[in-house]
């Protein structure tokens, strides 16, 4: 099962690469995957019902007893067998449903295909916190998939609708997740299921927990986003809205019912709720012209249909549940596909403006019949087995004197009538000849082959029905979990017996409601809806915007200085009454260790001061500066080079960063910016350095306890098989906090890039003299000018690549030399301190920054053009070599079962270069050295290169909407001078400008 989840990642990371060749077909080759994983599952089906599961695990957290466990029982196989059956039909659709012109192509193939495999690990995990991380990644990715189509606002507002409503209903579930797991004292699903807890504490955790499955479900009073839903594709509708996503609630409750059912509140909440939703989203199927949206009101109701059964909590219900969740599966699928294939070939889903398809299209209209016949309960498909025995279940319980019996039977037959109606009325609407007067539809026959994945669905409906006691073999292991006896079975014939006679009057009513069905619309007109969860989530939704906008006002007004007050002054009152009520100080003080720590803290202390109090801008930087460096003056003397080494690299490279900064500043922006309530914000300063200093000084000499880093030297030296403690720790002891911090850095190179990187400026009409570059500018990358000439003959000779291309008088010779003579040494060196810096001071981060300081000099050197030269790499490439190779050798462990992060070594004596140790750690920390070095150039494209094209474009604007026409090109002699021409009023104003030479 692990196995089959790397494998969805390492194809839908390389769907959207695959797609550039292969289009559309890209669907078909992926499907192979899905394809693979169903018959894998199948496979597993004679295990699981001889030994009742097979279970995998990959120690996590071993301290918080976190694992990558995956369980295969007999509910998670069917699970796993929709999730991955459907996924491939879906699949192998989307070739023919969309075309080769299709935007976001390889996107969507990469979300659609990645959202399969998590539905995989969601209904395969054992522990419920893994379950719990599926169950978002499900949320997100249903986002992106429904909001497909970005330029359509409804996409965006639906998009976003589905993911707030999930993700709400996601939070609530986590803290009853949190709450189970902590009573139970395990995060293993099967062992919550099995302690089957009670108590209060038992109750509320269950009850937060069913929140998020009954909005995942769609279930009342969260069932609106799901028809708002229908804006996304047809096959996402088709897989995420009717056979995988929704079902992760049902799938949820299904699996805590063996444990939980009997608690109270239980059947309350799910029965009730459930009949609910059934009758609601059925009746309001019977108001809608859009077949895509009869099908999702259907989809809510056949929702609420499921919940109750599952949640009913007895053996028979448990037997029928299963049985309906895989009709439901198989039909409602069929049926969306089918929408699919009408609205590419009619143009239209409003059945009001279809007529006479059926003849058109018999073989789609008979498969369309299958799939109906399914879902209204006709035999012998599979939908009618699995509701009568619903029916059984339910009469078996209300007999024993159940009273929630009686409650689901009669709610959910009243729900089935209306499920007949709208069944019917969605295959009159969509094939039937309206009147003899009502033109034919115009129709473009699509493939044939498009007609294959709706076809398989429609057969095994019907095979499932006939054969269907052959699904007892199969399914009878998860209702055998459940305290009582099963008495009842999957058949298509149990003899003339009550369930069978309901299922009757159903039909015979459903029928006779879909032939009143004027009646039925003058009636559902004259009832206004009483209750519109859509409405009330709009009208909160905005309330929360107006709130947000009033306290944004309220507490972030006065710019910047503002801002900062605010959050030092609540951090002063906070802490420093904390402090000062506690009894925590230190009854010893040491004032310093040695002469010269006071001597650097004084220093300190006045750059300080003078940063604050200077009035221009490059001083205060380099005042700045002065405290980092003061900082690397008590990291040597303390023993630390590696870290003195580090900081001196970060605060050289931070003054480069803020001075690429405020160059872009205007030059009198001290004069502008008036200085107001010194006082007041000296107070605040030095009330936050004093509280502070307070802070480290309690929590210095609040240590009780022998601290946990005295064993860093013995475990990097012995564990990590190195001697410089720090970087060990980095990329082994707590690699888990670096690769987050490599991640950080990515998205911080990615914000700067998309803040900077803009484009569209230079076409922008009536900005006469500003053009874009004849070369292309790409997201990172900042290429030659195309429009500097070379160097003219005679100019002094140029120690850069693109020392020719800057004005003489902008030129240092002096820094020329150093960064030709400095640049690759400086290189060679960052190198060194990649490799040794596992037992001397250095390591990938040391080095990365050693490098990325080389880059800075060249840059500022020879300006952008000498960056591109210097690096002709996309710093986003670099970045993710760096994030792969880090994480890669982070998870490369768990292929030769190991733990996650888990470390090998090769040591030898090499001739000349001596004993060597050389680690997966050495990858890890390749990985780190890119990931700065990536980071360093994005920033100095942006910042620097960027900045100064954007500026280029700006001074050349600014001198085309001057007193000067724009420039012309007049000829001298044998070479083109610029010369601009003052604009004189014309005294003709009827005269064409053009005529008189202007």
């Amino acid at each position: 099962m692990a196995t089959i989840l790397t494998i969805f990642l390492i194809v839908s990371v390389a769907t959207p690469f695959l797609a550039r060749f292969l289009k559309n077909h890209v669907f078909t080759v992926v499907a192979l995957v899905p394809a693979g994983a169903f018959i894998w599952t199948l496979l597993q089906g004679e295990q699981i019902r001889t030994h009742g599961e097979i279970t995998e695990t990959i120690r996590w957290v071993p301290q918080l007893d976190l694992a990558l466990a995956f369980r295969m029982d007999t509910l998670a196989w069917l699970l796993a067998l929709v999730v991955t059956g459907v996924g491939t039909v879906v699949l192998l659709y989307c070739t023919q449903y969309f075309t080769k012109r299709e935007p976001g192509l390889g996107r969507f193939a990469a979300f659609l295909f990645a959202f399969a495999g998590t539905m995989f690990g969601l209904v395969t995990a054992d522990d419920i916190i893994l379950m719990f991380m599926f169950w978002e990644i499900t949320s997100v990715l249903s986002y992106l998939l429904i909001g497909h189509y970005t330029g359509k606002k409804e996409s965006r507002g639906a998009a976003l609708q589905a993911l707030l409503v999930t993700t709400f209903g996601g939070l609530v579930m986590l803290v009853g997740v949190i709450m189970i797991s902590v009573q139970v004292g395990s995060t293993s699903l099967s062992a919550i299921v099995a302690a089957g807890v009670t108590g209060p504490m038992a109750v509320t955790a269950i009850l937060l927990i069913i929140v998020g499955a009954i909005s995942k479900s769609a279930i009342v009073p969260f069932h609106f986003w799901l028809p708002a839903a229908m804006a996304a594709p047809t096959p996402v509708s088709a897989y995420l809205h009717a056979a995988a996503m929704v079902k992760a609630g049902i799938y949820l409750i299904a699996r805590l019912a063996p444990g939980y059912a009997d608690l109270p509140g239980w059947k309350l909440v799910l029965i009730g709720l459930g009949v609910w939703t059934m009758l609601v989203g059925a009746w309001r199927s019977l108001r809608q012209y859009d077949l895509k949206l009869v099908l999702a009101y259907g989809t809510v109701s056949q929702l609420g249909f499921l919940m109750v059964i599952v949640g009913f909590g007895t053996p028979d219900a448990a037997l029928a549940g299963a049985a309906l969740l895989l009709a439901h599966a198989i039909y409602k699928s069929t049926l969306f596909l089918v929408v699919g294939i009408i609205d590419h070939a009619a143009g239209t889903r409003d059945w009001r403006q279809l007529s006479g398809l059926g003849r058109k299209m018999p073989v789609l209209a008979v498969i369309t019949g299958l799939a109906i016949a399914s879902m209204a309960g006709i035999p012998p498909l599979l939908g009618f087995v699995a509701k009568e025995s619903i029916f059984g279940a339910f009469l078996q319980a209300a007999e024993a004197g159940d009273p929630y019996g009686w409650i689901a039977l009669i709610g959910t037959a009243i729900g089935s009538v209306l499920t007949v109606a709208y069944s019917a009325r969605f295959f009159w609407g969509a094939f039937a000849t309206r009147n003899a007067a009502c033109v034919s539809t115009e129709w473009h026959k699509p493939p044939a082959t498009i007609l294959i994945g709706p076809g398989i669905l429609a057969v095994a409906s019907v095979l499932l029905g006939i054969f269907s006691p052959a699904l007892n073999t199969w399914l009878d292991p998860y209702p055998e979990s459940f305290d009582g006896h099963l008495e009842g079975h999957l058949a298509l014939w149990h003899g003339f017996e009550p369930a069978l006679f309901i299922s009757a009057a159903i039909l015979i009513l459903g029928a006779g409601l879909f032939w009143k069905k004027t009646h039925v619309a003058r009636l559902q007109e004259a009832l206004p809806p009483l209750v519109d969860s859509s409405r009330g989530y709009w009208s909160v939704t905005r309330a929360v915007d107006k709130i947000s906008a009033k306290v944004t006002i309220f507490g972030q007004r006065g710019g910047l200085p503002q801002y900062l007050s605010t959050i030092l002054v609540v951090f002063v009152l906070v802490l420093g009454t904390l402090a000062a009520i506690g009894n925590v100080w230190p009854t010893t003080f040491r004032l310093y260790d040695y002469p010269q720590q006071v001597v650097i803290a004084l220093v300190m202390a006045l750059a300080t001061l003078g940063a604050a109090w200077t009035s221009k801008r490059m001083a205060a930087v380099l005042l700045v500066g002065v405290t980092g460096f003061g900082m690397v003056a008590l990291f040597a003397f303390h023993g630390a080079p590696d870290l003195a080494l580090t900081q001196a690299l970060v605060e050289t490279i931070t003054i480069v960063a803020f001075v690429l900064v405020l160059r872009r500043l205007p030059g009198n922006s001290q004069k502008l910016t008036k200085r107001v309530h010194r006082g007041r914000r000296a107070v605040i300063a030095i009330g936050t350095g004093a509280v502070m200093g307070a802070i480290a000084l309690i929590a210095l000499g609040s240590r009780i306890t022998e601290p946990i880093s005295n064993r860093l030297p013995e475990m990097a030296y012995y564990e990590g098989h190195g001697k410089n403690v720090v970087n060990v720790a980095l990329v082994d002891i707590r690699a888990w906090d670096t690769m987050g911090e490599i991640s950080v850095l990515v998205v911080v190179a990615t914000g700067i890039a998309s803040l900077l990187f803009v484009s569209g400026r230079a076409d922008k009409k009536g900005r006469r003299g500003l053009r874009r570059p004849a070369t292309a500018l790409g997201r990172r990358t900042v290429l030659s000018d195309p429009d500097i000439q070379p160097a003219t003959p005679g100019a002094r000779q140029s120690w850069l690549v693109s020392g020719g291309k800057i004005a003489s008088a902008n030129r240092s010779i002096l820094l020329e030399v150093l960064v030709r003579l400095m640049f690759h040494p400086a290189i060679v060196v960052s190198i060194f301190l990649l490799f040794v810096g596992h037992n001397s001071p250095g390591g990938g981060f040391a080095g990365g920054l050693l490098a990325g300081l080389a880059l800075v000099f060249r840059y500022l050197a020879g300006g952008r053009y000498e960056l591109r030269e210097a690096v002709p790499i996309d710093a986003g490439k670099l970045l993710g070599a760096g994030l792969v190779l880090s994480v890669g050798s982070a998870i490369g462990s768990l292929f030769v079962g190991a733990e996650i992060l888990s470390s090998a070594y090769l040591s030898a004596d090499i001739p000349v270069l001596g004993y060597i140790s050389i680690g997966t750690t050495t990858i890890f920390d390749i990985g780190v050295y890119l990931v700065v070095v990536g980071l360093v150039l994005d920033i100095l494209r942006s910042l620097g290169g960027e900045v100064d094209r954007q500026q280029d474009e700006a001074d050349i604007a600014e001198e085309s909407t001057d007193e000067f026409s724009p420039r012309q090109q007049v000829p001298n002699t044998d070479l083109w001078a610029t010369q601009r021409v003052p604009i004189v009023p014309d005294p003709t104003p009827a005269t064409d400008p053009r005529e008189d030479g202007r």
